[in-house]
């Protein structure tokens, strides 16, 4: 998450773009107008591909869900997938950001959708061990299992220091302390998405979407493609520390 404590108030693309340059495109290309409302954040630039893509993958889900018998475990990949939906538009929202004003409202705005993201995944994850539990299934044996368990575990620790590091600074030693990690905070984020991606592209192939869902591996692929073709473009190098 981002900071807008300390960064000048003026526009980085009057000073030759360098501050907001994506890493495909011209400089400004990626970046939310001061005169825009940060509702086109989600749309602005090659967003509408990645919009595309996560709402497709999503109604794959659902659509595989509510095609089939609904017991309790379809709340499950329900509940997950929208988890992934919502971490997707947190990404988008505060991508572009680049004027004090911008970075305030969107960390919080990103803030919100993760936390709710969050819960949502928490949700599917007490329903997937209520169900195990329930008939003595084993736990965390698949490749899907597995992801899934690592990446519950990264995005709680990612939301922990972003949170933290954002509105108590002083946890991390001061501001300036808690800025050196944003970079870290951010590239971790990308990781947790793949990871995202990885996990619903594994899950095709249990025994349960192969008996029942019959979500297709490759429709899953293409979607998840088409989400980081709207998303990696978009990516400013200076918030890498690239630039």
């Amino acid at each position: 998450m981002a900071s807008a404590t300390g960064i000048p108030d003026q526009n980085p693309a009057s000073r030759g773009g360098e501050e907001n340059e994506p890493l495909l495109g011209e400089p400004g290309d990626a970046s939310q107008k001061s005169e825009k409302g940060i509702q086109f954040n989600f749309i602005i630039g090659t967003a509408v591909i990645a919009q595309a893509g996560i709402w497709i993958l999503t109604a794959i889900v659902w659509a595989a869900v509510f095609t089939a018998p609904v017991s309790l475990f379809s709340a499950h990949p329900l509940l997950n997938s929208a988890g992934v939906l919502l971490t997707t538009q947190a990404i988008l929202v505060l991508q572009p950001t680049h004027l004090p004003k911008q970075k305030k409202q969107g960390t919080n705005i990103h803030a919100v959708l993760n936390i709710t993201s969050i819960l949502s995944l928490i949700a599917g994850l007490i329903i997937i061990e209520y169900n195990k539990i329930s008939h003595g299934g084993i736990h965390f044996v698949s490749v899907h299992a597995i992801l899934g368990l690592v990446t519950y575990i990264l995005l709680i620790i990612q939301a922990l220091v972003g949170i933290t590091q954002y509105y108590t600074p002083s946890l991390y030693g001061g501001l300036d302390s808690a800025k050196a990690i944003w970079k870290y905070h951010r590239m971790s984020g990308y990781l947790i998405l793949l990871l995202f991606f990885a996990t619903i592209s594994a899950a095709t192939q249990t025994d349960f979407n192969k008996n029942v869902l019959h979500i297709q591996l490759w429709a899953v692929i293409v979607a998840s493609i088409l989400t980081l073709i709207g998303i990696v473009p978009r990516i400013q190098m200076q918030k890498l520390g690239l630039k």
